[in-house]
């Protein structure tokens, strides 16, 4: 198993924060790796919500599910993805802090078969990941000052 940590300051309030990322939809404007978002629950987002993504990954599409376990509104997301390749347990956290929103998350990635001799490169292929498309998110949404 891999761990994957870090954390961003946003210049915006808790909520917007936490309803744009709560929202799989909107990651395809700040990760140009992603390349299909779609909910396929019906109602609003909240815990047991699963959305179908997909990511371009050394020349192929790699599909996912995320579903969400528990979302606290606007402190708290959980959520599990599974993929050919592995399966994410993924936690974010929000806070208000006097420059906007510090975002937390900490991710627990189990690669499956074969994938599994590789964890080491996983999780610094993830750290750098996660933390370029998170500093992405908080680039799109300082420049979107819209409420």
């Amino acid at each position: 198993m891999a761990a994957i940590e870090g954390a961003v300051i946003i210049g915006r309030p808790v909520e917007v924060v936490f309803d744009y990322v709560a929202d799989q939809r909107n990651e395809p404007q700040y990760n140009p790796r992603m390349v299909r978002a779609e909910k396929i629950t019906e109602g609003p987002v909240g815990a047991g919500t699963v959305f179908h993504s997909a990511v371009a990954s050394h020349g192929y599409t790699a599909e996912m599910w995320i579903e969400y376990t528990a979302y606290w509104r606007p402190t708290l997301l959980t959520s599990t993805t599974t993929m050919r390749q592995a399966d994410f347990t993924a936690t974010l956290t929000f806070e208000p802090v006097p420059a906007g929103t510090r975002m937390h998350w900490s991710e627990q990635v189990r690669p499956k078969r074969g994938f599994k001799l590789a964890t080491p490169l996983i999780t610094w292929i993830g750290r750098r990941l996660e933390q370029r498309i998170w500093t992405s998110m908080k680039r799109h949404l300082e420049a979107d000052r819209r409420p």
